[in-house]
């Protein structure tokens, strides 16, 4: 299957200053441009999203405020960007549910309208997950070198769950360490390193959850009305927002930030 028929493709990803679609800025943007004759074109650039890059964010992509200092902003790329992307098709990894959007939104707040509509989009990680499925029946299969009979009666799954968990354990226990994935330096040798394993604490939230999340050191919302706002602003202005938290359904730790905004105490960030 060719790459590419009468409509060049461009493959991109996006780095940024977060996830959160409707705060977040683009820090760099990076293409591969694949036109129909079969010829390629790379380009990269930094964008200086006019906001401070929360230092979770510079751990992730190593993009820091000095980098960007004097990069162009995203409005100054915008209409040349525009053109660029015009009657071009779309691919990359994951981008459906970040970076298209996320280069939507900048467009849109330069005035610019910038659609999936009408282009194909190419994503790896939807075909990784059709092609590699994560659930149960395959890791069982994968784990273990069987057939999984009785898939999703709770007898048979809560057994093939511990086979695969035992072979799990019996693989990368003995595994080499330069075949890890990069992230991980080591695999866990005492049931309380594996539960920490198992539960990985997110640096960029202030709740195990990301109902809140840090910012310039700063508690913001990440949900809701609120969404984008500082925790301090919130207990200002929106008072009734923190006790509809404290009212409904959300994990205690929420409820307990939440209690502690409104008597005027907030998250330090360590």
């Amino acid at each position: 299957m060719k790459l590419t028929d009468n409509v060049p493709l461009i493959f991109f990803d996006l780095e940024t200053t977060g996830v959160n679609l409707f705060v977040d800025r683009i820090v760099e943007l990076s293409v591969i441009k694949i036109m129909p004759d079969g010829s390629r074109e790379t380009k990269s650039r930094l964008i200086n999203p006019e906001m401070p890059i929360p230092p979770e964010a510079t751990a992730v992509h190593h993009i820091s405020d000095e980098d960007v200092k004097d990069a162009p902003t995203f409005r100054q790329l915008a209409r040349n960007l525009a053109i660029y992307f015009e009657g071009c098709d779309l691919g990359g990894y994951n981008i459906g549910k970040f970076d298209v959007p996320m280069l939507a939104r900048e467009f849109a707040r330069c005035g610019i309208q910038f659609s999936a509509a009408g282009r194909r989009i190419f994503d790896a990680y939807t075909i990784f997950c059709q092609m590699e499925p994560r659930n149960l029946t395959a890791a069982y299969k994968f784990f273990c070198g069987k057939k999984l009979e009785g898939a999703h009666g709770a007898a048979a799954d809560a057994q093939a769950s511990l086979e695969v968990f035992e072979a799990q354990l019996e693989r990368y226990s003995a595994m080499p360490a330069d075949q890890f994935p990069e992230t991980i330096k080591a695999f866990p040798q005492t049931l309380d390193e594996l539960h920490a394993f198992c539960n990985p604490v997110n640096p960029g939230n202030v709740d195990k959850n990301g109902r809140f999340k840090w910012r310039n050191g700063e508690a913001v919302v990440s949900f809701g009305r609120h969404n984008g706002e500082t925790l301090r602003e919130v207990a200002v202005n929106a008072p009734d927002f923190l006790q509809w938290i404290i009212r409904s359904d959300f994990d205690d730790d929420v409820k307990q930030i939440a209690q502690n905004a409104l008597r005027g105490k907030f998250p330090v960030h360590s």
